[in-house]
């Protein structure tokens, strides 16, 4: 299923093929209703889907906006391009014996694996030692795969004069609509 907006997407990630612009920011609302921001690692999209991977600690704040309130926005800037893509939608956490958890998890390197196997993230730092590597095959019980399924997408270009702007909304699984508005 490739939507236009995906594909523009495709190219900005093509064009910037630096470890660095895998990053990209992730909005949550926390239960008492406070907006939260972090920085997190795009890790590709569902098999063929629309649907955008990423992961997450059981243990962290996310997870617990997450429970709370399962919607959220992601906001990537593409430097070399001049883009913006803000993707709003639903957020999923897969906690639990799923292919596609065991596959992401798989996919990490060594010391991205050891982070899932620290302290509790946001408790107080006690002396004891970091995992610095881990070569465990089966994921931690607090490991997650975040799932964020696009309903929204708002694409800016900042190059050129006039920029140009698109949003894109879903109008249902298969069909998205695409309108130009003003920057």
């Amino acid at each position: 299923m490739n939507v236009s907006w995906r594909s523009v997407l495709a190219r900005a990630l093509h064009y910037h093929r630096e470890p660095h612009a895998r990053y990209l920011q992730l909005a949550t609302v926390s239960p008492q209703g406070l907006p939260h921001n972090r920085t997190i690692v795009f890790r590709g999209f569902l098999r063929d889907t629309n649907i955008i991977r990423l992961i997450t600690d059981k243990r962290s704040a996310k997870a617990e906006d997450i429970k709370s309130n399962p919607y959220g926005e992601i906001c990537w800037y593409f430097p070399k391009t001049r883009e913006q893509f803000r993707l709003a939608g639903s957020l999923q956490l897969i906690d639990y014996t799923d292919p596609d958890r065991q596959n992401q998890w798989q996919e990490l390197s060594p010391k991205a694996k050891a982070q899932f196997f620290w302290a509790e993230p946001g408790k107080p730092r006690q002396a004891e030692e970091f995992v610095r590597e881990c070569q465990t095959s089966d994921p931690p019980a607090n490991f997650c795969l975040l799932l964020l399924t696009p309903n929204h997408v708002d694409h800016l270009n900042l190059r050129g004069n006039p920029q140009t702007r698109t949003i894109y909304q879903c109008q249902d699984q298969d069909t998205w609509t695409a309108i130009e508005v003003n920057p």
